[in-house]
């Protein structure tokens, strides 16, 4: 144990040297003016990245025994890896924080599926149908929330007691994104597969209508019991990769309880890239203009292509920032988002898997995104994402983020 103590406190003191760097100032009034739509330059981010192609660097190389101390560690060397190889515009929080432990009971059903391929960050996944009956809706019941208190704080004394002299520890709520976003449609396609759904979405609306109802009841709900609970993580520096911060949110907390006002909203529909606009107006904005009623801004999609969905998002309340994928037109995206709304962009991880051999291809597309985002006045962020392969090789992320930085310091 006191040689796993010594390991964190050596990590948490260059952790604490690199996080009180000057550069972090200048990053965070950069994500600040990308989301209050007064860009400076776009912010560039690298995140979801493969790291079991990377473990092989002494530098990654776990050493802790105990668990706890072990998830510490591996967050310490897994940000300063990234400080020192492809840091992009990260920024590093001068704290480690011990997140809130919670649990749920869940809504009533839980997905049924078989995965094949042996890699650690992509699979081919097959669903068993769950939702072939009306009475099946009689299973869905909102989930209940529980927040483990004595556990929390019992990891962060622990943590604290290690290395809490070296870097300041503290407890952090829950932050909103993927996990805790209105994910409706992607949470069905588990329960019943997509070919089911969409089937279903023709031929059975009303039930689907009834489906839709009953999730975003469990999903406003979940939100309820979050702010009773005073769950929630207000000072977020990241909404799902991308930059949160921002002169909106937090704002005021009223009684110290954090509410879903001072909070972003996350919400999504991926499986709708298959379907029409009118479908996705339907079936989805419908619902997703009651779930994000509650909170101060909103981050909408997520890899599904919406440059051609614009119009329908604007009902969105508070809409703040729509994701523009690979697969989406950024020229329509810029023109139609213009200044009102953060231009999400995702750029194509594809191009980072051999760009320290050719990285033509992934410049010409952020010069496109660049162009596209410049012409139309809009505020921006660029995040690489969903990285499945580097090819094994650290260069390939250190061209990719260097060429990626050089179009936008000289913006």
């Amino acid at each position: 144990m006191e040689q796993d103590r010594e390991i964190l406190r050596g990590l948490a003191f260059r952790y604490m040297e690199a996080a009180c760097a000057p550069s972090h100032d200048e990053k965070r009034a950069l994500y600040r003016a990308v989301n209050d739509l007064r860009q400076i330059r776009p912010v560039v981010l690298i995140n979801e990245i493969p790291w079991n192609e990377l473990n092989d660097h002494p530098e990654l190389a776990l050493q802790c025994q105990d668990p706890d101390f072990r998830a510490a560690e591996e967050f310490f060397r897994q940000q300063l890896f990234q400080w020192k190889y492809f840091p992009a515009d990260m920024v590093l929080d001068p704290f480690y924080g011990v997140e809130k432990i919670i649990r749920t009971t869940g809504f009533g059903l839980t997905v049924q599926e078989s995965t094949l391929g042996d890699k650690e960050y992509a699979h081919s996944h097959s669903y068993q149908n769950q939702l072939e009956s009306e009475e099946v809706l009689e299973k869905l019941h909102p989930e209940t929330i529980t927040y483990f208190k004595e556990e929390t704080f019992a990891l962060y004394h622990k943590i604290a007691g290690a290395i809490g002299d070296v870097l300041p520890v503290k407890i952090v709520g829950a932050s909103t994104g993927y996990g805790l976003g209105c994910r409706t449609w992607d949470i069905v396609t588990e329960l019943m597969g997509p070919e089911n759904l969409f089937y279903a979405l023709a031929d059975e609306p009303e039930f689907m209508h009834r489906l839709a109802a009953k999730f975003t009841d469990i999903f406003l709900d979940k939100i309820r019991q979050y702010e009773e609970l005073d769950l929630f993580e207000p000072n977020q520096t990241l909404i799902h990769s991308t930059a949160a911060l921002n002169s909106t949110t937090p704002g005021e907390c009223p009684e110290g309880r954090v509410t879903a006002r001072q909070m972003w909203g996350r919400g999504l529909a991926q499986i709708f890239a298959s379907v029409s606009k009118e479908m996705r107006d339907e079936f989805d904005i419908t619902y997703m203009q009651r779930a994000m009623e509650p909170f101060g801004l909103v981050y909408y999609g997520c890899c599904e292509p919406l440059h051609n969905m614009i119009d329908i998002l604007e009902k969105i309340p508070r809409l703040r920032k729509i994701s523009i994928t690979p697969w989406a037109d950024v020229d329509a995206a810029a023109d139609a988002i213009g200044g009102r709304y953060v231009l999400a962009s995702k750029p194509n991880p594809a191009f980072a898997l051999d760009a320290a051999n050719n990285i033509e291809p992934a410049r010409r597309e952020l010069e496109r995104i660049l162009n596209a985002v410049k012409r139309n006045g809009c505020s921006c962020d660029i995040v690489l994402k969903d990285i499945s392969s580097i090819g094994g090789s650290l260069q390939n992320l250190m061209a990719w983020e260097q060429m990626a930085m050089s179009l936008v310091e000289n913006w």
